[in-house]
């Protein structure tokens, strides 16, 4: 409730502050801290970049030409082996008898096969294109002469051809595994079967998905065709943010490789379909980013597309509390996705946010109405005496009378100074003073033997009924120069003062600026300065607060102006006249109307936030024609000021 005041009396509007409540955080006077979109927003991009600082996701690419130079090594070393071997068979066919095996003809003449077979196949290693795609299919073409090479290459193109698929969703490389002739024609069925039911949905039309299930139970497809959508759509922004990401050779040599996986023109062309479908039915760039990477760590493929996989549902959850701190419900935020990427204590935090508004309606201090949170009028007292104590937690021993420096509960009636009894007072002793003044004369010790002079008796007063118009300056200096969360403070603090400590004293509230009007008590929390009004039209306001206390039978009335700013309106005849800087009509029409106050026996007291010497001459004349008092102060201080001359003009003393 304590955030709740202070957000709605700089606000004036109560889903902005609690809006803000939800975007800052909530700290208990306890130490409990309730993190805020804010900070979740921050400590989410914190995580981020972490990932984003450590890994080097050129190293993916990186893998797959390492992978590539190892079996390219293998190959060379198994050439050489075999070499060898062809020549030490030729020396032994050269150091044997006639009829033992091959001839030294023979045998010279597999080695000189061998050998240009071998010089240029190690020509087509030596000569190998730096570009992935375009060495993958020379290697394709070429005759390995090592087996185990070969194995290991078929195993590289079988994985990268996988790596091309499941970029299209992971259901697709699980399925069509191999890629034979058969799976080949599977797949194309696949493809199109899909892209049939995406032109369908792109056309208005209700797809039968539940067949298209049944048709291919292997493909472990989603339950519905929304969830396979957003699969495929998240799979292939991953690839393509993947590339994004790449320095721009790498990226080319990477698109090169993935188009020589699919070189099936008709494959490729229900991949591309797919891809313009999905794009129709929701642009693939909501979830395609560019995520620059700049850490040092090696990134498998895998693990790279794991990486861009938690990235973007980072960039789901971000976008989620962004929506939140537009005012969106934090019901949208995923909660098992925020205690996966910010923890246990953020996930509590967010649902204590959830269920803030909630716990302040069973409090009893707001309440819906028209479908709009308000006030209750419990919280209406708890603000003003929140305001109220923040105004007397301020007060400083001995200074402009004395004042308790701490206030508990409801503010109680100030007491008066006790004095010694004189021969004929009223006999209100105060009999705790009286014995301390005797142990004082007469020292520690019993019996405590009092005197007369030792007597104290408490002076009595009587308070006086008063009737206050309080004007507050609602005009733009009063926000530019931050004077109007004071202001408001104060008559806040004046309201809860009379009602708690004077019920039979009556306060109205004028607020002033280009016009005057009348504010009621329970729209303070609300009150906001008049953004679209920058004139100072306190001639009108000191009529509304005229025609106001006419209607008061107290002993005492009084005005009490808040304000930084000296008239720059007035009214005359109906008619509005503005000017700046302040004409001397509307001077002297501001004069007059407090001259008519003085006649009606109103008291004026002015609070002025400004000191220049044209508003001091203007207050200074103001003073003269209604006698009442100025206090040049400032917005840290008006609080002190105005509540303790209110609480000094209750009292009268009728003993001396």
């Amino acid at each position: 409730m304590a955030e709740l005041s202070h957000h709605l009396l700089n606000q004036g509007d109560l889903a902005r502050a609690l809006r803000l409540m939800m975007q800052r955080g909530i700290k208990s006077p306890m130490g409990e801290h309730i993190p805020g979109i804010q900070e979740l927003l921050q400590k989410l991009r914190a995580r981020r970049q972490e990932m984003l600082d450590r890994y080097d996701l050129s190293s993916a690419v990186e893998s797959i030409h390492q992978r590539l130079q190892e079996i390219v090594d293998l190959e060379r070393q198994g050439i050489q082996r075999r070499l060898n071997a062809a020549r030490g068979r030729f020396q032994e066919a050269a150091a044997t008898a006639p009829g033992d095996g091959l001839s030294p003809e023979t045998e010279e003449h597999l080695l000189q096969v061998l050998e240009r077979m071998a010089a240029r196949n190690l020509d087509t290693l030596d000569n190998l294109p730096r570009d992935l795609g375009k060495a993958l299919r020379q290697l394709s073409q070429y005759e390995f002469m090592e087996p185990e090479a070969k194995r290991q290459f078929d195993e590289l193109i079988e994985s990268l051809r996988q790596r091309a698929i499941e970029s299209y969703g992971r259901g697709l490389s699980q399925q069509f595994r191999g890629l034979s002739p058969e799976q080949t024609s599977s797949l194309k069925e696949f493809l199109g079967e899909l892209n049939r039911l995406l032109q369908e949905r792109i056309e208005g039309g209700a797809p039968d998905y539940a067949a298209f299930r049944r048709r291919f139970p292997q493909a472990g497809l989603p339950p519905s065709l929304d969830d396979l959508i957003e699969d495929l759509q998240r799979r292939i922004a991953q690839t393509e943010s993947l590339l994004d990401s790449l320095p721009r050779e790498l990226r080319e040599e990477l698109e090169s490789a993935m188009r020589e996986m699919m070189r099936d023109p008709e494959l490729q062309e229900r991949f591309q379909s797919l891809t313009r479908n999905l794009d129709a039915l929701a642009p693939l760039r909501q979830w395609r980013a560019e995520y620059p990477f700049q850490g040092q760590d090696d990134v498998s493929w895998e693990g790279a597309m794991q990486l861009l996989d938690r990235l973007q549902h980072m960039d789901d959850l971000e976008k989620a509390l962004r929506r939140v701190q537009m005012g969106a419900s934090p019901d949208e935020v995923d909660k098992d996705m925020v205690k996966q990427f910010l923890g246990e204590d953020a996930c509590q935090g967010i649902e204590e946010l959830r269920n803030l508004a909630e716990r302040l309606e069973k409090a009893g201090y707001i309440r819906k109405r028209g479908g709009r949170y308000e006030l209750t009028p419990k919280a209406m007292r708890k603000i003003g005496q929140r305001a109220l104590l923040e105004v007397f937690a301020c007060l400083k021993r001995g200074r402009l009378g004395r004042h308790p420096q701490h206030v508990q509960g409801r503010l109680g009636e100030l007491t008066l100074d006790n004095r010694p009894y004189e021969f004929g007072d009223p006999f209100h002793l105060d009999l705790g003073g009286s014995l301390m003044n005797a142990v004082r004369r007469g020292g520690p010790g019993v019996p405590v033997r009092l005197q007369p002079e030792d007597l104290e008796v408490q002076r009595q007063a009587t308070l006086t009924h008063t009737a206050t118009v309080l004007m507050i300056d609602l005009s733009l200096s009063m926000a530019m120069r931050g004077n109007f969360l004071a202001a408001k403070k104060v008559a806040l603090a004046l309201d809860s003062l009379i009602r708690g400590q004077f019920p039979r004293d009556t306060l109205n509230i004028v607020g002033f600026s280009t016009y005057a009007r009348e504010l009621k008590p329970e729209r303070l929390p609300y009150l906001n300065w008049d953004e679209a009004d920058p004139y100072t039209n306190l001639q009108h306001g000191l009529m509304v607060a005229r025609r106001l206390l006419a209607a008061q039978k107290a002993t005492n009335r009084q005005i009490i102006i808040i304000s930084d700013g000296e008239p720059t309106a007035h009214m005359e005849g109906g008619h509005l006249y503005l000017q700046y800087p302040p004409s001397p009509r509307t001077i002297q029409e501001t004069l007059a109307e407090a001259k008519r106050c003085t006649q009606e026996g109103i008291v004026i007291n002015t609070f002025m936030l400004d000191r220049s010497s044209y508003l001091m001459e203007f207050v200074n004349q103001l003073a003269k024609v209604n006698r009442g008092r100025v206090f040049y102060t400032t917005a840290e201080n008006l609080g002190e000021y105005l509540l303790v001359d209110y609480l000094a003009s209750k009292r009268k003393r009728i003993t001396a």
